[in-house]
């Protein structure tokens, strides 16, 4: 059960990342867009690790994923794209730092594990 809601908390988290980099840029990013490229990233991510691929692979995965669907959902040019990737990761590994350290919650960047 304990993994069902870290999956769950994980998709909410990345999606709210990708919600709010959008809103930086007053970007129509809807809810239900960043809770699916959150779902699809986690998921991903889940899905490497379970088939027992290595660290720095389960990291890489979700990469492309989440830029691509970013990138369809958004609808604007490559630097607005690039620029509004680039705010979600850093909302991203700035939601992390506390969800690490004070919660022992690994599931947003699991090979950075600060607690």
């Amino acid at each position: 059960m304990k993994y069902f809601f870290d999956f769950l908390l994980a998709i909410s988290l990345n999606g709210f990342s990708y919600y709010v980099a959008s809103r930086v840029f007053t970007l129509d990013l809807s809810v239900w867009q960043a809770l699916v490229i959150g779902a699809s990233v986690v998921t991903l991510g889940a899905l490497t690790e379970a088939v027992g691929s290595p660290m720095w692979l389960i990291v890489l995965m979700p990469f492309p994923v989440g830029m691509i669907l970013l990138y369809l959902f958004l609808g604007v040019s490559v630097p607005v794209w690039f620029i509004t990737y680039a705010v979600t990761l850093t909302i991203y590994t700035i939601i992390h730092i506390p969800m690490s350290y004070f919660f022992g919650f690994h599931s947003l960047i699991p090979s950075w594990k600060l607690s």
